[in-house]
């Protein structure tokens, strides 16, 4: 997982889950909040201490963590 340097993941915080740069604001809230319609400047005016680059830094990841491989199965046959 390399470039996300806003990522952080402490097993102490927020029971491991992936927050930004180590405080207690989890990825999955950012997405929900982005999900539901909040621009980042809400966002921003809601959690003052978050930085834009914070937001997008949560989607990228979003995105990292979907990237899909689709191997088709094999049908046993009887």
């Amino acid at each position: 997982m390399l470039g996300f340097d806003r990522i952080s993941f402490d097993s102490n915080v927020m029971g491991g889950k992936a927050c930004i740069r180590g405080m207690r604001i989890t990825v999955s809230l950012i997405l929900n909040l982005v999900a539901n319609g909040m621009s980042a400047a809400e966002i921003i005016e809601a959690y003052p201490y978050l930085e834009q680059g914070d937001i997008q830094q949560a989607i990228q990841y979003a995105a990292w963590l979907t990237e899909e491989t689709v191997h088709p199965l094999e049908l046993a046959t009887a």
